[in-house]
């Protein structure tokens, strides 16, 4: 067991002091409910003070808003209870959704707009004259709370979060090394690769809402913008990993000897990965400066094949592998100038890696499940309303309350329900712990010192955990619930019976939440997965087909986003078709196809006959699989238009050269003729090519050699 850290035990202390001011000021004021103060520090304090600052403004906005849409909506609906709990239930699911939609930090208005309606406007329902008065004091509570909590934080030893950033991508360099290693020794397989893959994409994950919330931290703008250019440099890494893994294969495990200098190369680069992380920068060279990435560059392109080598498939392998080579140490050297510069929040960056898709912002959303989410949701808050209107239950209204917030908090996972039986499970704990307090401790105390000496030992050893993800939800729903449902008061009132009358409701909307969930969404992260790879066949029949793609960088940026959210549902294996080693081949034919689309207006007429049938193969292809739902045999006419092409491409490989050089004698002399072809474009068509065949046939990765060009007339 890991004890608690200085840091654990410092932001325990500070948040229970401010929990403790919060509750002595509302005391003072005479609030009508001074422990939502106290509760509400609990809710919004995080060691950082960034993440406390966001979650704080957002906070009190969404419970101004939540405030102000109660005190709209319960003096015309009052009297009509059913259509009141479907306006409560409408309201919260259509912010709940706006919520689900946004992943950043600023969803957290939504979220609590959505649940802190129902939470003032139900409890009034039995003295709907007093609404305005209890939405203000609501509303005052709970500034009083997140005010506390962000003073205390940021003026005793704050803790700002970009060290937190740079903690978390040093465990992503390691992780990424490794994948490296792996991949470029010719293994892609394995349960130990596979988990690897997976956390590389949780964290890159991870860093978008982090990111989100360091704009509250005092960083500076410029360094903001570092970081989120290495998180989508980091986003990139396991797509060009992926690239780079099938040629690999075939190169270093067929039948014929590796082409000379390729392993060689191969170790270099991956002794370059394993070198330790700079922290300082030198002031006499550009934060991006790397002798050794250029040296590396340098002998890619000295292995490059001439033109005639690009006759063989061998040598259009072996230039599709070089040419992704150089894009895996472009992207790394930024990895390592970014991480340099965020570190030291000073210097210069020019990216080492640049391509035409680069620059989109478009994330992608499964607005269907998310739709269903929270429809879900208004559903269960619609009928545990109805429940409670039914029954009769004055103090019912508890229970309709937590059943939203439960069924918000957890609405974007793919499976509710465990987290709900937990919020369930410590939701019952802290009654215990505060039938405890409030029948046993609070009897005998009889000032404020005497409450916070009571209170220190249990709620700053609970504190202590909050900062780790493992018991975070557990010690916050423990303490926010206890320090509500003891209900701390000016005067010491307390009644047993009306204490487990008021206090069973909310466990019980829970357990009513908790089937809820149980019965509307057992799918799992399968379901959700399936439907992410459905999707992204969608994609990839868009980018193969001759409908316009009304903005590449957009539609490269959504699909690399929902490759990022396909890989951590899917479990660890070693099976090499495994989903996700798939999901990242129908990535790279999507980007191929875009290549292929954006040379066909340099190809010559012949050659963009046949990249047009393995477009056109490839559409129809993934048409099937979406129309089908599954993923189809790939046909064996979509083969042999590849290897055609790829026979057309490399004949052109290997003649472009003189081709181009007495075109441009014609075009000197005849100025009318057409523009010869560069041989950078036919080698680009040639690695899209190379990269479809291999993506597409990963089992039969060697095709047979395209025949030898006919002697010239």
């Amino acid at each position: 067991m890991t004890y608690p850290t200085s840091r654990d035990w410092i932001f325990s202390v500070k948040t229970f002091a401010a929990s403790m001011l919060a509750l002595y000021i509302g005391l003072k004021l005479e609030l009508p409910r001074p422990y939502w103060a106290m509760a509400t520090v609990y809710i919004v304090s995080n060691p950082f003070v960034g993440a406390t600052r966001s979650k704080a403004l957002y906070r009190a906005l969404g419970t101004m808003i939540g405030a102000s849409a109660a005190v709209l909506f319960v003096p015309p609906f009052v009297e009509s209870p059913y259509l009141f709990s479907a306006v409560v239930a409408l309201w919260t699911g259509t912010l709940l959704f706006l919520a689900i939609n946004d992943r950043t930090a600023r969803s957290y208005v939504f979220m609590l707009a959505g649940y802190t309606m129902p939470l003032i406007a139900l409890p009034s329902v039995m003295d709907p004259a007093g609404i305005f008065d209890l939405a203000v004091s609501r509303t005052e509570e709970i500034v009083l709370g997140i005010v506390c909590a962000s003073v205390v934080g940021g003026a005793i030893l704050p803790s700002r979060l970009a060290p937190t950033l740079i903690e978390r991508t040093d465990a992503w360099f390691r992780d990424a090394a490794f994948y490296a290693k792996e991949t470029l020794s010719g293994r892609m397989g394995g349960k130990t690769i596979s988990a690897c893959r997976q956390r590389l994409a949780i964290t890159v994950n991870g860093l978008e809402f982090l990111l989100s919330q360091l704009a509250y931290d005092h960083t500076r703008p410029d360094v903001l913008a570092r970081a989120q250019a290495l998180r989508g440099r980091m986003q990139l890494l396991l797509p060009i990993m992926s690239a780079i893994g099938d040629p690999l294969a075939v190169l270093l495990g067929g039948k014929n000897p590796p082409p000379p200098g390729l392993e060689p190369l191969l170790a270099d680069i991956i002794k370059w990965f394993d070198e330790p992380l700079s922290t300082r920068i030198d002031e006499s060279a550009p934060a991006d400066a790397d002798p050794q990435a250029d040296a590396l560059r340098s002998r890619i392109a000295s292995l490059q094949p001439d033109p005639d080598g690009l006759r063989t498939w061998e040598g259009a392998l072996l230039s599709s592998t070089l040419w992704r080579l150089k894009q895996l140490v472009d992207v790394w050297q930024d990895c390592r100038a970014l991480r340099v510069i965020i570190t030291n929040e000073q210097g210069r960056w020019q990216p080492r890696y640049r391509h035409w898709r680069l620059g989109g912002t478009q994330q992608y959303f499964d607005r269907g499940m998310l739709l269903f989410s929270a429809g879900s949701a208004v559903l269960a808050i619609f009928i545990s309303s109805s429940l409670w209107i039914a029954s009769g239950w004055n103090d019912g209204a508890s229970a309709v309350v937590l059943a939203a917030v439960a069924c918000c908090f957890f609405a974007a996972l793919d499976e509710p329900a465990p987290q709900v039986f937990a919020f369930f499970t410590y939701t019952c704990l802290a009654v215990v712990l505060a039938g405890l307090y409030l029948f046993v401790v609070l009897p005998t105390v009889h000032d404020f010192p005497m409450l916070v000496i009571m209170f220190a030992v249990p709620f700053i050893l609970i504190g202590t955990l909050i900062p780790r993800p493992q018991f975070n939800l557990a010690t916050m729903l423990t303490a926010v619930n206890t320090a509500t449902f003891i209900s701390i008061q000016g005067t010491y009132d307390a009644n047993f019976l009306t204490f487990m009358n008021s206090n069973l409701a909310g466990p019980a909307g829970l357990l009513f939440a908790f089937v809820w969930t149980r019965v509307t969404r057992p799918f799992g992260a399968e379901l959700a997965a399936a439907r992410l790879v459905r999707s992204a066949w969608r994609d990839v029949v868009l980018s193969a087909s001759t409908r316009p793609v009304a903005d590449h960088k957009n539609l490269t940026a959504r699909m690399i986003d929902r490759l990022m959210q396909i890989i951590p549902r899917l479990a660890a294996s070693d099976d090499q078709r495994h989903p996700a080693i798939d999901s990242f081949r129908d990535l790279r034919i999507a980007f191929n196809a875009l290549d292929l689309r954006r040379l066909r207006r340099r190809l010559h007429d012949a050659d963009l006959a046949s990249v047009d049938r393995v477009l056109e193969g490839v559409r129809a292809y993934f048409q099937q699989c979406v129309e089908r739902g599954v993923r189809q045999p790939v046909p064996a006419s979509l083969e042999t238009s590849i290897d055609l092409a790829l026979d057309r491409i490399t004949r052109r490989g290997g003649a472009v050269q003189s081709e181009a050089e007495a075109q441009v004698h014609a075009a000197a002399a005849q100025p009318g003729q057409p523009r010869p072809v560069p041989v950078r474009q036919i080698r680009d068509a040639l690695h899209a090519l190379v990269g479809m065949r291999l993506s597409l046939f990963p089992e039969t990765l060697t095709p047979g050699l395209p025949p030898e060009p006919e002697p010239a007339a």
